[in-house]
């Protein structure tokens, strides 16, 4: 890989890490059907969001299989097209 190319793929690299940021919540309900799941999370700084409860869009929605009512999760989420959606999740 020539260093021009390999500059560009660590600043491409580095600007994708701060996306999406890891987050703490609570999940209050998943709508499976539609792919949903509502957390009730701290503040997302990468979404300049403060503390609530709301539904998100999982992306993949195999990341709902799982999960209940009441677990604990560490998830990433980002806006995609105008909407919100969970990328990764998981119990903690």
């Amino acid at each position: 890989m020539n260093t021009a190319r390999l500059a560009l793929t660590s600043v491409l690299l580095a600007s994708l890490a701060g996306l999406a940021q890891a987050a703490d919540g609570e999940i209050k309900k998943i709508d499976a059907t539609n792919a949903k799941v509502t957390i009730k999370h701290g503040t997302l700084s990468n979404l300049d969001m403060p503390p609530m409860t709301m539904a998100f869009k999982a992306v993949p929605p195999t990341l709902l299989k799982g999960l209940a009512v009441g677990d604990q999760v560490s998830f990433d989420a980002d806006k995609v097209d105008g909407v919100y959606v969970v990328t990764r999740i998981q119990k903690q």
